[in-house]
């Protein structure tokens, strides 16, 4: 019987069994080092939830639950499948890649809870509607146009609009039930060049509109990009929704920025932001903040700080990166910290049909990794990281390549290559943007260990790869990785599994277990 480890937390800096009472500490930034963006926090009573972005991933637009905005449990995802078209189905040579969802908008309203969000891939503002943001399920609103980067917002005197727009800002408002822009309604700019407030030498126009009321005053959150500077916090405020709005610079420290204010129980504020954190991808910042003549003043002495005034009551990272031993009945869902790249093809994969196993079938011929659908995908996260996998390649077929893969546009992976009857452990880096074949071993048996390691410390982005043929001498393979956070997928490495086929379908690899640690073995 396999050694199950799903009880495993995954630390920052370790793995703890617990054994006792976990003694609180002060919590650091970043709040959670792993590809968390756009955040969107609100708190109904003492619970804080937030959504955030994974773009081209399915199932999309995750929601975590928290009591004291550092600890962090992921709980689900307002949709399944964005949409259904060629792009997020990998089909006909498209892809979504840096695309389907972006920054989403969080609000309670009477009891009821709704997470919007915009795609040019679907080009349309969806929002998706729950009474139970834990559970759901979810109902879905979508039209066109698809407003960016948009803050769904509802006034005291129950007129409901979305604030959007890069440079100038625009209030539209929408129906009252939500099924789009109301005939007639206002729509209007509200903040013209929102980004004058940072200076005249801007390169990245105000956006990430985050919007909410605070003692009568409407506050508007956006971030701009002076050029030959860094992402930085501006805010406008107003007495009426509609303006004049009055703005400023709230902060800019190391890049730290775009999200929301939120507030607690016993009335103190924070700002929920993220800070662009190499190829890890962009981490979730929580900032004190205090009020001084009606405005929001941000940081310590005007930087974000890295030790917190919470108490961080559990290690590491939650469910939100998660081992897994596929020891599950066929047909239970998989846990929440795995995302499919792109809408999944579910005829061909399983868990459980073989027992203990993921199961990745070839349902097509590909032309390169990047466009195989059924690529099961997590988070790596920092300062350091590892994934294991046992696979059991005795179903390829000619031509077949199975493994792991460190994905971004800048990808690298190890895997078993089958071509003829002749089997081989692979290393293949598309660091220079063109993959490949960096080292070719040659393969006598069907089961072979896989295994990344990637250091994030100090912006070092390498990661590296090995093999096993017992699961525990490992031997490593190819060249080490550059790892490269690039906009053409606008996200952070992931460790994903694959199985693609480049010559006939139908062949098919077994994942035994999928094992993530906090160290590397250096």
């Amino acid at each position: 019987m396999k050694k199950s480890l799903l009880n495993w937390r995954v630390g920052i800096s370790a793995v703890v069994f617990f054994s006792g009472l976990l003694h609180a500490k002060p919590a650091q930034n970043p709040v959670i080092w792993a590809d968390v963006p756009d955040v969107a926090v609100i708190r109904v009573q003492d619970t804080y939830w937030m959504s955030s972005t994974t773009m081209h991933m399915s199932p999309g637009l995750p929601i975590m639950k928290s009591k004291n905005l550092v600890n962090w449990t992921l709980v689900g995802y307002a949709y399944d499948r964005l949409v259904e078209n060629d792009a997020m189905n990998l089909e006909n040579g498209k892809n979504a890649y840096g695309a389907g969802s972006w920054a989403s908008s969080l609000r309670c309203h009477n009891g009821t809870y709704y997470a919007s969000t915009f795609s040019s891939t679907s080009g349309k503002t969806h929002i998706y509607i729950t009474q139970d943001i834990e559970k759901g399920p979810w109902k879905e609103i979508s039209w066109a146009p698809s407003l960016h980067d948009h803050s769904l917002f509802f006034d005291d005197d129950e007129r409901v609009y979305m604030v959007y727009g890069v440079g100038d800002i625009r209030l539209v408002e929408l129906e009252p039930d939500l099924s789009g822009i109301k005939k007639d309604g206002f729509h209007d700019i509200i903040i013209k060049n929102a980004s004058a407030v940072a200076g005249p030498n801007i390169g990245l126009p105000a956006e990430g509109s985050q919007m909410l009321k605070v003692n009568g005053k409407y506050y508007l959150m956006n971030i701009t990009w002076p050029r030959g500077g860094m992402r930085t916090q501006i805010i406008h405020r107003a007495d009426k929704i509609t303006g004049p709005y009055e703005g400023r610079v709230i902060l800019q420290d190391r890049g730290i920025a775009q999200g929301c204010l939120i507030d607690t129980p016993d009335g103190k504020w924070y700002a929920a932001l993220f800070q662009d954190n190499g190829a890890v991808g962009r981490t979730p910042w929580l900032v004190p903040v205090q009020w001084k003549d009606g405005w929001p003043v941000l940081g310590i002495d005007g930087r974000a700080p890295d030790v917190l005034d919470i108490e961080d009551t559990e290690e590491g990272l939650s469910n939100i990166v998660c081992s897994d031993e596929f020891d599950r009945r066929p047909g239970r869902p998989l846990p929440l910290a795995w995302q499919w790249n792109h809408n999944p093809d579910h005829r061909f994969w399983s868990v459980g049909v073989r027992e203990g196993h993921l199961r990745l079938t070839t349902g097509r011929v590909d032309r390169d990794v990047l466009q195989v659908r059924n690529m099961l995908t997590q988070r790596t996260f920092g300062p350091v990281c590892s994934a294991t996998v046992k696979i059991e390649t005795a179903g390829m077929k000619d031509g077949d390549c199975a493994g792991m893969i460190a994905l971004q546009k800048k990808y690298g992976f190890v895997g078993v290559k089958a071509e003829g009857q002749q089997k081989s452990i692979v290393m293949v880096s598309a660091q220079s943007d063109s993959p490949q074949t960096v080292e070719t071993i040659p393969l006598q048996q069907d089961i072979v260990y896989l295994r990344i390691d990637c250091d994030f410390r100090s912006r070092t982005d390498k990661a590296y790869f090995y093999y096993s043929l017992d699961g525990t001498s490992w031997t490593r393979i190819g060249s080490v990785l550059q790892m490269a956070y690039t906009l053409p997928h606008f996200m952070g490495y992931r460790f994903g599994l694959f199985n693609w086929a480049s010559q006939t379908s139908g062949g098919f690899v077994d994942f035994d277990y999928f094992r993530i640690s906090p160290q590397i073995r250096e």
